[in-house]
Order: C-alpha cells, then structure tokens, then sequence
C-alpha cells in the first residue's frame, strides 16, 4: 500500500513539473506575446501594487504602481531554447514599434520599458540570463489605487474644525487630465453631505499637484481640476455653487517630499479649506 501511495505521490509529481500547459487561470499581456515554445509558470494579477525593482533612464531604482502583472515563461519540453539576448531584443522592438521606449539597459539580463499611450503609462521589465530556459516580465499600468476607505463626512469636519483644512485622496483623474471620473462618486457624495448638514459651512476647494513638468502648466491643470469638482459637486450632488470657490496650486503646498513615487502621489490631492 505504501508503494503504491508512493507511485501516485510521484507520478503527480512528475505530472505537475513537465506539465506543458500554462498556470491556471493565466494569460499574456496583450501588449506582447511570448517566446515561441515558452508556458507560463508563474503568473501574478494584481489590481493595485507598488513595484520597487524598477531603473529610471540613469540607472537609479525606482517605484512604479498600479495595476501590476508578473509572467514567469518557461521552456517547453523538446523546444528549441531562446538565448537571453534574443529574448530581450524581441522585447524592445514590440515596445519602439507600439511607440514606446527603452528606458535603460542594464548589464546582460535586464532591460527596462516604457509606453505612453492613450493618456496611461505603462512601464515593463524583462529578465532573461544569457540561456532563456526560463524568463521573467514584470508590467505595471501606472495608476492610483482607487480608495475603497474614505474620508466620510464627521471626519471631513474634524479635521476643518481642528485644522482649517482636510486633505482628499479619493477625488480621481486620469493622466494630465481634469475631468472627474465616476470612482470619486464616494468622496463627493460625503462632500455632499458634509455641506448639508452644516448650513453655514462655505468651502475652498483647492486643487495640487506634484512637482513634475511645467510649472504654469501645473497651476493651469490644478485649478481645472478644482473647477471640475466644484462642477459636478453642484451639478450631479446639488450643493449651491455659491458655498465654493475653485482654487489651483499646483506644487506651491506639498505635504511632503516629491523625491519619491510615495511622495508625488500624497502631494497630488484636492483639499476643502474653510472660508
């Protein structure tokens, strides 16, 4: 009985390392296809993370995050192995001819990835050793994490009451863009409220940047973005457009550094300032 269990245990085994078939539930970015011959072995999907093993143009590690996806290929049984080079070059030619960029190249094993493309940046890294019997992408989508927690009405007011001021992070716009989008729906109804049940509360409502790009141009793009809360604030939550007034500051107040990924994004944010 033992030996047969012992059998069954190995022969699962062995079924499971020289399975041809990709992971469950896995599929390949559709921005690339893989290496011919290659399966997924590994495969990450995440709707939100922050990716720290990434290199700027100089070399310098940085963090990227959003929504995040990690391929591990490897090769088949019988298939004819890709070199490291090969598979690397393959990479940063679909990523030029989708009208990306290499943003640098490190060493034999490693190549970093940029695309810029309908208002999303997204940003890639490859890892293939000099014999490809196996290779990694990480990709990230860069966006915000759209906030499931929010600030709701009683907090929004004691931090008024005790500091002038409250600080939102659940007010949302896509890249270099102003137009509200329809997850900030939480935050403004609890705005909404906030003013309704505090008749004699008027607010400025202020909007930030981080300190990247042109300075004019970011205290242009803060002000339309405070322009278009107040907007839908009277015209989709009712509040009398006269209890706010729009203001843009682009970079001129961050709450921190805007050294770091981390930074930039507290420093991007609109705040409700008592009149």
């Amino acid at each position: 009985m033992k030996v047969i269990m012992f059998l069954f245990i190995y022969f699962l085994f062995s079924a499971l390392i020289y399975s041809q078939d990709d992971v469950k539930g896995s599929k390949d970015y559709p921005l690339f296809n893989r290496m011919p011959g290659y399966r997924i072995m590994g495969y990450e999907d995440k709707e939100f993370n922050v990716f720290d093993k990434f290199l700027d143009e100089n070399g310098k590690k940085m963090s990227v995050e959003g929504h995040y996806y990690y391929f591990n290929y490897g090769l088949n049984k019988g298939e004819k192995m890709a070199s490291g080079p090969q598979v690397l070059r393959n990479y940063m030619n679909a990523i030029k001819k989708a009208g990306g960029i290499v943003v640098y190249e490190e060493g034999c094993c490693n190549v970093y990835l940029k695309l810029e493309k309908n208002n999303r940046i997204t940003w890639v890294r490859v890892k293939a050793y000099t014999d490809a019997g196996s290779y990694q992408v990480w990709i990230v989508e860069e966006a915000e994490m759209e906030q499931d927690i929010v600030v709701d009405a009683n907090s929004m007011l004691g931090d008024i009451n005790a500091q002038g001021r409250v600080a939102l992070y659940g007010i949302y716009f896509d890249f270099d863009k102003s137009d509200v989008k329809p997850e900030s729906d939480k935050t403004l109804k609890e705005i909404s409220k906030l003013l309704s049940e505090n008749s004699k509360l008027n607010l400025y409502v202020v909007g930030h940047t981080d300190n990247i790009g042109d300075y004019n141009y970011n205290l242009k793009l803060s002000q339309a973005r405070a322009d278009a809360v107040v907007k839908i604030l009277v015209s989709k939550f009712n509040v009398d457009k006269n209890r706010l007034t729009s203001a843009g500051v682009g970079p001129l107040a961050p709450v921190t550094t805007n050294d770091t990924e981390e930074g930039k994004a507290k420093n991007r944010r609109v705040e409700l300032i008592k009149k």
